[in-house]
């Protein structure tokens, strides 16, 4: 998975401008979606509310706040 994929499933996921995803994971993918979502948060692409580690996925739930398709 790449930050444009990962952009994808939250427009995917999205309500207006508010996403909420669950993505299951490894222990190794897990590391690559926080980093993933770390670098979408320093382009300013999106405003993360809530990360939640849980034992097989990852949940997201924040605000896109810019994305072009």
């Amino acid at each position: 998975m790449n930050k444009v994929e990962l952009l994808k499933k939250m427009l995917n996921s999205s309500r207006g401008n508010m996403f909420s995803l669950e993505i299951p994971t490894t222990k190794e993918n897990e590391k690559k979606i926080q980093e993933l979502v770390s670098v979408l948060e320093t382009e300013k692409r999106i405003k993360l509310r809530e990360y939640v580690q849980r034992e097989y996925s990852v949940y997201l739930h924040g605000i896109i706040k810019y994305a072009s398709e």
